[in-house]
């Protein structure tokens, strides 16, 4: 007692307060680590029940650029994930590579949160390969085409040249087709980076445990705790709170008339919420004794997306059914009642609160119609116009394949693509004197006043461009021209009553 007494008098002497003293004391004594001994951020396991890896997947390549239809490209791919090079097999002479079936994978260390990822697309060319341009431009090097990533191994998400809510949609990145010139080969690529998960419901460990509170060893997949309509992963993966209500059943982030509701219900085929879709399904009838097909070449979609996606607007186009799949029987001549018949058959399936009604446009090829091709509602009430909720249209296969006969130089790919686009304005609200030059009768021959009257409006939508112009107008051509992009309403194709 006397020793302890002596030394707290001492610590008084010295003006030491005790109770720190005490505690220098009690670390020296349980041998407390000094900061250089603390665990290293690298080496604490971001997700113990894997041994994590990071893959790339390539799910689309396609060109962008009008010249390369006389140019097929030899397309390959480089991708690095933290600096480790792999190389694509090269697909040979095309523009457009659906399903490529290619991926990269890397082993990543536990402790690294953040993972580098670059991409290049490449044109192989014997006397050496040209790289394509699938960067955007609207980082500080204008001149940059590849793209730079960063995957966090912690949120599942990555950022950079490509995230969420940027304008060429997530997990798409491409070049501005405004820096097209020679040399420059712009075109768009398609991609998912992904890493492995115990569970597999898309959410990773660190955001399980430390975010959402659940249980990384159980598929959460489907569940909508929330209750607001959409599961936890799709919520997850675009950044809304699967915790907290959202009114998805109204939000439209991107303003293309598609809520959340409807995005998350078309995400099979890559719809994004914070970039502009557009839904196209084609049905067809059965060939005709005299053997015409009105199967539409696939040729003539990509035709048709390319004017939609170098202004990041993408075009999804199914051609199997939702539901059936059925095709329609043959008929000589379908009159606007079967036509009525054929779109609650095969297009609603006789459920007028179907969820197609509001995402989808509606096309059908029949053998032969009157006019040749119309757009129409089936719908409040049913008419052939192009007033608000026109969202179906109908083209003659018959009419199609005897322009390809008398053309020498389009395809019958090109004709059908046209039609469609065309029959496609309307659905958006070009229409029979909005703007002035659209479906002018008088402006088909040169011997016509419109001919030469609306020859500024360079646009599919006037009847004197419609096979020789693929696209809409951007109203930069003269004095009657019109910008046709700009006026596009996402919402008239919807019936009034929604």
């Amino acid at each position: 007692m006397k020793d302890i007494s002596f030394f707290m008098e001492n610590i008084k002497i010295l003006g030491i307060p005790f109770c720190i003293l005490f505690l220098l004391l009690i670390g020296c004594t349980l041998g407390v680590s000094s900061n250089s001994d603390l665990p290293n951020p690298q080496d604490v396991d971001i997700d113990p029940l894997v041994d994590l890896g990071v893959t790339v997947t390539l799910t689309s390549i396609r060109s962008l650029e009008d010249k390369a239809d006389l140019l097929n490209p030899d397309f390959f791919v480089k991708i690095y994930i933290n600096n480790q090079e792999f190389t694509s097999p090269t697909w040979y002479n095309t523009k457009y590579v659906n399903n490529p079936n290619w991926s990269a994978t890397l082993n990543v260390p536990d402790g690294q949160e953040l993972v580098n990822i670059k991409i290049e697309l490449w044109d192989w060319n014997p006397k050496g390969s040209t790289l394509c341009d699938i960067n955007d431009g609207n980082q500080l090097n204008k001149d940059q085409y590849d793209v730079d990533l960063l995957h966090s191994i912690k949120t599942d998400r990555w950022t950079g040249d490509d995230y969420i809510g940027d304008a060429s949609g997530y997990g798409r990145v491409c070049g501005d087709i405004k820096k097209a010139v020679l040399g420059r080969h712009i075109c768009e690529l398609w991609f998912t980076i992904s890493q492995n998960d115990y569970d597999n419901d898309g959410l990773p460990y660190w955001v399980e445990t430390e975010v959402y509170g659940t249980d990384p060893t159980v598929s959460n997949r489907g569940e909508d705790k929330d209750n607001d309509g959409i599961p936890i992963e799709w919520e997850h993966q675009w950044g809304y709170n699967p915790l907290i209500w959202d009114d998805h059943q109204n939000i439209d982030p991107d303003h293309d008339s598609l809520t959340n509701i409807e995005e998350y219900l078309t995400r099979d085929m890559n719809s994004d919420p914070y970039r502009k879709d557009v839904f196209l399904e084609l049905d067809f009838m059965q060939e005709s004794p005299d053997q015409i097909s009105s199967i539409v070449p696939d040729e003539a979609f990509e035709l048709i997306k390319n004017p939609f996606h170098r202004r990041n607007i993408i075009l999804h186009i199914s051609t199997t059914d939702f539901d059936s799949g059925d095709i329609i029987p043959f008929d000589d001549q379908v009159t606007f009642d079967e036509a009525i018949t054929i779109y609650n058959t095969y297009f609603i399936h006789h459920d007028t609160n179907n969820w197609k009604r509001s995402v989808f446009h509606y096309g059908i090829v029949v053998y032969s119609c009157t006019p040749k091709g119309y757009g129409f509602s089936a719908d409040d009430p049913p008419r052939i116009d192009y007033f608000p909720g026109t969202n179906a249209f109908i083209i003659s296969s018959k009419q199609m394949e005897k322009n390809a006969r008398q053309s020498i130089t389009k395809s019958l790919a090109y004709f059908y693509g046209s039609a469609i686009m065309h029959e496609m304005g309307h659905n958006f609200g070009l229409r029979f004197g909005h703007p002035f030059g659209c479906d002018a009768q008088l402006s088909k021959k040169p011997w016509q006043i419109g001919y030469w009257f609306y020859q500024d409006y360079k646009s599919i939508m006037n009847y004197r461009y419609t096979y020789k112009i693929f696209d809409y107008s951007d109203g930069t051509h003269g004095q009657r021209d019109f910008n046709d992009w700009g006026a596009l309403d996402f919402s008239h194709f919807e019936s009034p009553s929604e």
